[in-house]
């Protein structure tokens, strides 16, 4: 690890020196403000970026242009690529590569001609009528209408898409289209765009004037009309993927009853084993736990209900602790002081939920089980009452019986069966913490 970390500050380190002493093999013309304006007549021979309210281009860019703002207009001449993203992109002029477009409504009016792709994301794409795209539409907006023409494929997701132009390829547009299909037009929910937006009926919509030389294909659950002669290809329409609805298994009575009883032996089982584990790892620690929920059974319930709380005050601290801990150490440029502050407190963390769930699912209920066999077995039989298991065992199963009853499943009685076992674990969280407090006096003596 110690040599993984000097090859990434090396790797670095010469990354940073490359930058700030190689020379940039393209240069770039930057542009922001409130309003930019490419005038007429005005070339720029660089890459163009731009940040602006409104970026208007009446001139001739050489490079690509990339701009970002609420009014963006292309009137001139780009000679690259168009990369732009406002609340409206206007496309009046010339773009002689690929145009990505993104916003609201997105348009690309009568006489313009984009050389490339167009690939388009938004509430509406238009392509008016004298419009040239000499590659690619790739589109996902909630309405569509291309009523250019199209060098060669069309690939459409929308609600509602319609073809009144002329495609050089294929078109396939995932419309969905249903019978019970609500129109509901964008440009009546979108009245706070700058420009305005064609009305597109929802599904697909082809017109007999329209043209594909290619082939079809559209998702639709029902069959949609297609003008004849309009399409060179095959029409194949492909309808849309319906999930699968998993029905759920009800569970019989039979089977609950099952299932109840099958959970309560195993919580006897494994209770069972890690009473015995215990009492034979930690013989003290076994019999002075029960001792003291004898000694003080209702302290004990009070002081459960202090440790319960305690133990969500400390997990909320230790999380305090650790993001502050790496914030300010992050601040104070110490990388490691600040992740090894992280890195204890998730640890911690880890660890005290950990053992918080291993305490209240088994050692509370061994304490507290432990005590009803003592109980029950001293008036039976006093000899056996002292035995190192008997009591622990007769204990648990009785305890674990009495809770598995008061939530038998046939029954709405669930809500008692988990009173009793939250009193069981504050019982048993008290009689720890008396004996944690009584296990330390001496210490503190």
């Amino acid at each position: 690890m110690k040599h993984l970390r000097k090859f990434l500050s090396l790797f670095m380190l010469t990354a940073l020196v490359a930058a700030v002493f190689a020379s940039p093999a393209y240069a770039f013309d930057g542009r922001t403000g409130q309003d930019v304006t490419i005038g007429k007549g005005e070339v720029i021979n660089d890459d163009l970026y731009v940040s602006a309210e409104t970026f208007t281009l009446d001139g001739t860019v050489k490079g690509d242009v990339y701009a970002v703002g609420s009014i963006i207009t292309i009137n001139g001449t780009v000679e690259g690529d168009l990369v732009a993203a406002g609340q409206a992109v206007i496309i009046n002029g010339k773009v002689m590569d690929d145009a990505r477009i993104a916003g609201a409504a997105l348009r690309v009016s009568e006489g313009a001609e984009v050389g490339g792709d167009v690939v388009a994301a938004g509430a509406s794409l238009e392509v008016q009528t004298g419009s040239t795209i000499g590659g690619d539409v790739v589109v996902g907006s909630a309405q569509v209408l291309l009523a250019g023409d199209v060098g060669r494929n069309v690939l459409a997701g929308t609600s509602a898409f319609e073809l009144d132009g002329g495609v050089g390829g294929d078109v396939k547009a995932y419309v969905d289209a249903t019978e019970d299909n609500v129109d509901v037009p964008v440009n009546m929910t979108m009245t706070n765009v700058p420009i305005s937006i064609p009305r597109v009926k929802t599904g697909l919509t082809i017109s007999k004037d329209s043209s594909i030389q290619g082939d079809l294909d559209y998702t639709s659950t029902i069959d949609l009309p297609v003008p004849s002669g309009v399409v060179s290809g095959k029409i194949t329409r492909t309808a849309p993927p319906v999930e699968a609805t998993v029905a759920v298994h009800q569970p019989t009575a039979a089977e609950k009853l099952g299932t109840w009883g099958l959970g309560m032996l195993r919580t006897m089982i494994t209770l069972i084993l890690f009473s015995l584990v215990l009492g034979w790892l930690f013989p003290k620690f076994m019999k002075a736990l029960p001792a003291a929920l004898r000694a003080q059974p209702w302290p004990s319930l009070g002081w459960g209900a202090i440790a319960w709380a305690a133990f969500f005050f400390a997990i909320l601290c230790l999380i305090l602790f650790t993001v502050l801990g790496g914030i300010v150490f992050g601040m104070l440029s110490l990388g490691g002081v600040s992740g090894t502050i992280v890195w204890v407190g998730l640890l911690s963390l880890f660890g005290l939920i950990v053992g918080f769930v291993l305490v209240t699912s088994y050692l509370t209920k061994i304490v507290v089980g432990e005590n009803i066999g003592r109980w029950i077995l001293a008036r039976v039989s006093p000899s056996a009452a002292e035995h190192k298991y008997w009591p622990s065992i007769l204990g648990i199963v009785i305890l674990v019986l009495g809770i598995g009853l008061l939530s038998f499943p046939l029954l709405p009685i669930g809500a008692l069966g988990w009173l009793v076992n939250f009193a069981v674990v504050l019982f048993g969280l008290g009689a720890l913490w008396i004996w944690g407090r009584e296990a330390m006096e001496p210490r503190t003596a």
